[in-house]
């Protein structure tokens, strides 16, 4: 029996996650064991499921989190597939909640499935969200292929130089993207250093960051929100590549024209 079972928007986020998942993979952006993804659950967890028993002795977070005490998560698993994940997500991810410590974390449900190594960094952008009174949910972290490709240039590193790219090459990126693409220069995958500077990059008013010559992480009301923002960014980055590949550079909207399509939508910036 699942956690899932009788529990059904539960249920339906645990899905929406394996519904991305796939997308991930099916687009590429997931070789191996690669991305992760992780969902605050909070608000559907029942006095019933409040009662299980952890199915694990509590886990070091290697940070101190306060405002994620008592807090539930779905997680990703170490070392499992976002293509398993897509057919069987309680088999390759697992339930969490936050001990009263907000140092910790136990496993409840289904299966003693280890959360992804980048667990401490996404649990630190959720515990910086909460604390700014964010409705953020969601964190997707992915390597989309073109997106990554254009990080190997130093000149489309400099603050909203690809933003401003991106943003150019079809009015959706910047409908749906409205904040942008912020940059964090490369830094040990996992590492601490890696979810401080994303934070920062969260705190300039970005909800996608690019990890230079590593992927992107994404944060957004739910699930399908963060990917939706990180598809639309790869959509421009693949046409900025085809133009190229086609032997010249592309124009691109003008500055007056995005200017113009802020002002129609109510875009920030």
């Amino acid at each position: 029996m699942s956690v899932l079972d009788n529990r059904p928007a539960l249920k339906a986020e645990v899905y929406k996650v394996a519904e991305v998942a796939g997308y991930l993979w099916e687009k590429g952006w997931a070789e191996r064991n690669g991305g992760n993804i992780t969902v605050n659950i909070t608000e559907h967890v029942d006095d019933a499921m409040r009662a299980m028993p952890a199915i694990t002795a509590p886990v070091a977070i290697g940070a101190t989190l306060p405002n994620l005490k008592g807090k539930w998560f779905y997680c990703k698993g170490t070392n499992r597939r976002m293509r398993d994940l897509a057919r069987w997500p309680m088999e390759n991810g697992s339930i969490i909640r936050i001990t009263d410590d907000c140092a910790h974390y136990e496993i409840v449900a289904d299966a003693p499935v280890k959360p992804t190594s980048e667990l401490p960094s996404h649990l630190s952008v959720h515990n910086y969200l909460i604390g700014k009174g964010s409705n953020y949910k969601a964190s997707v972290h992915t390597h989309p292929i073109q997106l990554v490709s254009m990080s190997h240039n130093p000149e489309f590193l400099e603050k909203d130089v690809l933003t401003d790219i991106l943003w150019s090459m079809i009015p959706e990126t910047k409908a749906f993207c409205p904040r942008g693409l912020g940059i964090v220069p490369y830094m040990l995958p996992s590492s601490v250093e890696l979810a401080d500077e994303t934070i920062k990059a969260i705190d300039d008013n970005y909800d996608v960051v690019m990890w230079e010559k590593h992927g992107v992480f994404s944060v957004g009301d739910d699930v399908m929100e963060a990917f939706d923002m990180i598809d639309v960014l790869n959509k421009s980055a693949i046409i900025y590549r085809d133009a190229c590949a086609m032997g010249f550079k592309p124009t691109g909207m003008t500055q007056e024209q995005m200017k113009e399509l802020s002002t129609v939508f109510n875009l920030p910036k």
